[in-house]
């Protein structure tokens, strides 16, 4: 894959209202001995984009993990870091993370500052995303690492206005996200007030548990739907709605 085309192919998307799906996997999680399984049913699903990371990752097999899936598995590979130790120069993008509902500035700008060096260093596509953490009924992992409070669900004009603020910094993607094993997905009223006033890709993620949910964001407005937890919960999770639908 060339650099610059993963963006490109969810602007293009966006254009064209093609809807993206990405599986994010926890290196954390990963049952090594399941691999091959695991990837037999990424390829079987219909994901666009495999996401990798975690608010910790305190697991050494990033590399090994993104090696061993490009094997098998044609699905660009971009890093989802929660932290600059999370960076392989295996993947073939990251998505450059600013945490702007949160005031913490090691997620605002330090962070950052640690990673460009090491970005410098490979050939990853580096895509900046404004990250929205939203109120999801729960404190999340995310919520817990970075100290920083979501955005309450129904101050959507405090949210908008913090996407705009990020679109207007030069931000390239929009990530509303509720986290990780979120009682509650992002309301769908906010994924429309977001997709209509914005004009960047819209990524939306966490609390998402059925095929149901998936498509209500997309017809919100998310131009890219994140399943995480609940793929890590079932690896045969599109075949299961599949046979319930």
């Amino acid at each position: 894959m060339e650099k610059g085309s993963i963006y490109q192919e969810i602007q293009a998307a966006k254009s064209e209202n093609w809807k993206l799906l990405a599986i994010l996997l926890d290196p954390d999680k990963i049952i090594w001995e399941d691999i091959g399984n695991l990837i037999y049913k990424i390829n079987q699903s219909p994901a666009t984009h495999v996401f990798i990371g975690g608010s910790l990752v305190e697991s050494t097999i990033l590399d090994d993990l993104i090696i061993r899936i490009k094997q098998d598995c044609t699905l660009p590979v971009v890093l989802f870091p929660g932290h600059p130790s999370q960076i392989s120069s295996h993947a073939d993008g990251i998505l450059f993370l600013s945490l702007l509902s949160g005031r913490n500035p090691d997620y605002l700008a330090g962070h950052q500052v640690q990673a460009a060096p090491i970005l410098k260093q490979t050939n990853l596509e580096v895509i900046s995303t404004a990250y929205l953490l939203i109120e999801s009924g729960r404190e999340t992992a995310v919520e817990r690492v970075s100290k920083t409070k979501p955005l309450e669900r129904n101050n959507l004009d405090l949210v908008l206005a913090t996407a705009q603020a990020g679109e207007m910094l030069g931000s390239k993607l929009i990530y509303l996200e509720a986290g990780s094993g979120a009682q509650k997905a992002v309301p769908l009223e906010m994924i429309q007030l977001v997709s209509q006033n914005t004009n960047i890709p819209l990524i939306v993620g966490g609390g998402i548990i059925d095929w149901q949910g998936i498509q209500k964001a997309y017809q919100s407005g998310a131009d890219l739907v994140v399943i995480g937890t609940a793929f890590e919960k079932d690896s045969d999770f599109f075949n299961s709605q599949k046979k319930s639908k």
